[in-house]
């Protein structure tokens, strides 16, 4: 009997852990919220919940969309540039870095349903193809291309394309009565991050920067080859409106002005070595006088060079307080094309600032909200209302520089808010200035087409009464004539409708040259250079009264969101078109 029980003994123990599973499962569910009790970790809570979403949520769920969604939640509680960019987006975030893109070659804008091509990029496919400024894009592979429902984004998915491949556009052009077929073969469209080089006056070149990519070094190269033989004895870098970019590509640059072992930047993190940059002594342009522009949207990459400089002496930085990134993202991919740009280090300057500016975790209204805080505290009027930490580091020569965020000038230039009302706001914000300079160069291109210089062609178009003819078309597109606010605002509304139709008709370098031509922060590097201040000295140096002193991988060194767009009214940029 014993023997028999025994033997049934292993079936009985198996009966009762079925039993106890049972009636412990049955009292979990009802009395523990359906809670799933294998959930270990945080990393194992994501997961699981995203399989309990799909296997038992009351719709049928998108998974891959809500993973889309949630994970730049998710590092927005990290700090405000560690950022998730989608498989679709990753090659337009990264094209104007890289330098290129695979494309057409024209800039493009949507006028009345239609796109219409605003310029050509010389020597790409479509200057090759010979599509022609002003013509319209009516059919792409034989199917209509017109109408409400085009946009930005399906113009480019239309337009780019594999380098090789072949589109067709249908275009319609003034003078031609039937529709043209013109079969275009894409291929490398260069994007240049120096967009403007020329000589201010006999002795001082210019070199605008746009953003550090991987071909930053060699375009600034290639304008400091061009100006030198042009009598080149001073310089200015500017930076304004450089968002940033590769930091190795802010290195480079910076090596070709300082003498060997200087330090131009370090990184620090907490599983990050310690990284140091220093210069070789090889740079051909050591003992250039050399001024810096910056202003509130220059930042990351930008903020090292102008560091670098401000720090080591070597250059003078005028303009307004910089953004204040001073975090470094690397760039991870993931299988499906997807990229984080995760946060593993701080970059310090070489007197040991890091100008990151303050930030709480999750709270990125905040943080976007700076550059409004700073009008409203008057820092743009005026650089007694500059904030700092109170942190006070040195430069070699043992000048004050401060902490708290941001790279702050030598020489402060106010934001220049004269001419500025509601009126001239709602033109610029609705897109109108752009939209008249197309309209206005696609009626006028016969004469237009005869200016090949932007001061000459600047002359033209104010002889022309421009701002009447303005004030005109955008009261038929709706905007209420304001006869004393455009009183008011006429000098900064002819500016910037002659910017943008220079910039639509020669290029955005020649718009640049026009707006220089009366630009405050030129003309206080010129004086600078004629004062000869460019080389800052030590502080027991009397200063002029004009002087303000106030107290192996690519690095991604860019600030992660867009601006808002009340922080992009910069009369300093042309046409308001799209590269495809």
């Amino acid at each position: 009997m014993k023997y028999y029980a025994s033997r049934l003994l292993p079936f009985y123990i198996s009966i009762a852990v079925v039993v106890g599973v049972l009636i412990g499962s049955f009292y979990a569910n009802q009395f523990a919220g359906n809670r799933v009790s294998f959930i270990n970790t945080s990393g194992n809570k994501i997961s699981t919940l995203l399989e309990v979403i799909n296997e038992r949520y009351v719709d049928k769920v998108d998974v891959n969309e809500v993973v889309e969604k949630a994970f730049p939640q998710i590092l927005k509680e990290l700090d405000p540039h560690s950022t998730y960019v989608s498989a679709k987006d990753v090659e337009a975030s990264m094209q104007e870095l890289k330098g290129s893109f695979s494309g057409i070659g024209v800039q493009y804008m949507i006028y009345d349903d239609t796109v219409r091509v605003v310029r050509i990029i010389e020597g790409g496919p479509a200057d090759e193809a010979n599509l022609r400024a002003g013509d319209r894009i009516v059919t792409i592979n034989g199917k209509s291309f017109v109408g409400k429902s085009i946009d930005n984004d399906k113009v480019m998915k239309n337009l780019k394309g594999e380098k090789g491949s072949v589109v067709r556009l249908g275009i319609r052009r003034n003078g031609v009565k039937n529709m043209i077929i013109i079969p275009i073969t894409r291929g490398d469209v260069e994007v240049n991050s120096v967009d403007a080089s020329y000589m201010l006056d006999a002795r001082t070149g210019y070199i605008r920067i746009t953003s550090w990519g991987d071909k930053t070094y060699a375009e600034f190269l290639r304008a400091m080859a061009t100006l030198s033989p042009e009598g080149m004895d001073n310089l200015v870098i500017d930076l304004r409106g450089n968002l940033g970019g590769y930091l190795q590509a802010a290195v480079e640059v910076a090596n070709e002005f300082l003498p060997r072992n200087r330090m131009i930047v370090y990184n620090e993190g907490r599983n990050f070595n310690k990284e140091e940059y220093k210069s070789d002594g090889k740079g051909a342009y050591q003992s250039l006088p050399l001024v810096v522009l910056i202003d509130e949207t220059s930042a990351s990459a930008s903020e090292i060079f102008a560091g670098a400089m401000q720090d080591n002496d070597r250059a003078a930085i005028i303009g307004r307080r910089s953004f204040g990134k001073g975090l470094v993202q690397v760039p991870i991919e993931f299988r499906d094309g997807s990229m984080v740009r995760l946060t593993v280090a701080r970059y310090y300057t070489p007197s040991g600032r890091c100008v990151q500016k303050p930030f709480k975790p999750g709270d990125e209204a905040d943080y976007e909200n700076d550059l409004l805080q700073r009008a409203a505290t008057g820092e743009y009027f005026s650089s007694d209302s500059i904030k700092t930490s109170g942190d006070i580091y040195k430069t070699r020569l043992g000048r004050n520089v401060y902490g708290g965020g941001g790279i702050i000038p030598d020489y402060f230039i106010p934001r220049d808010t004269l001419g500025f009302t509601s009126y001239y706001k709602d033109v610029y914000m609705s897109g109108t200035i752009s939209q008249f300079a197309f309209w206005y160069l696609d009626n006028h291109r016969q004469v237009l087409n005869k200016y090949s210089q932007a001061l000459p062609l600047a002359k033209y178009l104010r002889s022309q009464r421009i701002v009447d003819q303005f004030v005109s078309y955008a009261e038929q597109h709706g905007i209420k004539r304001r006869n004393l606010m455009i009183r008011t605002s006429h000098a900064l509304l002819e500016r910037s409708i002659i910017g943008n139709i220079i910039g639509d008709r020669l290029g955005i370098g020649s718009a640049v040259i026009y707006l220089n031509n009366d630009d405050p922060f030129v003309a206080r590097a010129l004086r600078i250079f004629h004062n000869g201040e460019a080389f800052p000295k030590a502080p027991n140096v009397k200063k002029t009264a004009s002087s303000i002193i106030v107290p192996k991988h690519q690095m991604w060194m860019r600030p992660s969101y867009e601006f808002k767009t009340r922080f992009a009214i910069h009369t300093t940029q042309g046409a308001e078109a799209t590269q495809s």
